[in-house]
């Protein structure tokens, strides 16, 4: 079940916190890691903190931007101690197994800088956002750390959902079995991009004072969390309106 988890770091500063998030990982079955223009990697300080884990860091996957991690996955979750502009949807780290785990969609748990997280713009790429629930006043956690938390609650959930099914138990994560695949990051984020030039042409968003518009669209969607086909008719009503305008097809 946990093949489907894929752990990506963000820009990480300390090479000894990718070795111990790879340790983290083993510790309870995840092997998917992904590494987003890390400060020092490869590295010999990551390779000792790894400390038998070295199979996963020689996995690893480095790349140039957050969206280039994300762009084969339908459900991405992002890791947050921070307050945000506005609300959007947060889980704990035991809530958020139980939606990742039952779901058979290619699932990335995004992690930030180690002094400052992710930036309000790199959350906005997730679909949910998971706070681990810290004392206050010192909410910050070592980045190995974090990940040992949330993947000992992916784990716990995994050996939950495994014992149902050996004791002829169901939990369905949607009630039904869906009929189509979700959308995956890419073409999220192409709805997105469509949907925000739409707004600009037919003068409902305003470039020069954006407000939170695009933010509370993303969220919207985001919720929803689409498939394929309801990604793919969006785009289509967007195309529609698009052709009624002055100068491209209508009056």
């Amino acid at each position: 079940m946990l093949e489907k988890v894929r752990i990506v770091l963000v820009n990480t500063t300390h090479p000894g916190n990718i070795g111990g998030v790879a340790r983290a990982m083993k510790n309870m079955g995840l092997d998917d890691l992904c590494l987003v223009s890390p400060k020092e990697f490869p590295s010999e300080v990551a390779d000792a903190r790894a400390s038998g884990a070295l199979d996963i860091l020689e996995n690893a996957r480095v790349v140039s931007g957050l969206e280039e991690a994300l762009a084969d996955c339908q459900l991405a979750v992002g890791t947050s101690a921070r307050e945000r502009h506005i609300p959007w949807p947060l889980v704990n780290p035991r809530e958020m197994a139980s939606i990742v785990v039952p779901s058979p969609q290619k699932t990335a748990i995004v992690f930030g800088r180690e002094d400052r997280g992710l930036t309000n713009e790199e959350l906005q790429l997730c679909h949910h956002h998971v706070n681990i629930p810290s004392v206050e006043g010192f909410s910050s956690l070592n980045i190995a750390a974090a990940v040992q938390v949330i993947a000992y609650e992916l784990r716990m959930e995994q050996l939950k959902l495994e014992a149902d099914q050996e004791g002829g138990g169901d939990r369905p994560s949607w009630g039904t079995d869906w009929d189509i695949e979700l959308a995956d990051h890419a073409e999220l984020e192409r709805l997105f991009d469509h949907l925000e030039e739409t707004l600009i042409k037919i003068e409902f968003l305003d470039p020069k004072n954006p407000r939170q518009l695009m933010p509370r669209m993303r969220r919207l969607l985001m919720r929803a969390v689409p498939d394929k086909v309801e990604v793919n008719v969006l785009r289509g009503v967007l195309k529609a309106m698009q052709k009624k305008l002055p100068g491209q097809g209508g009056e």
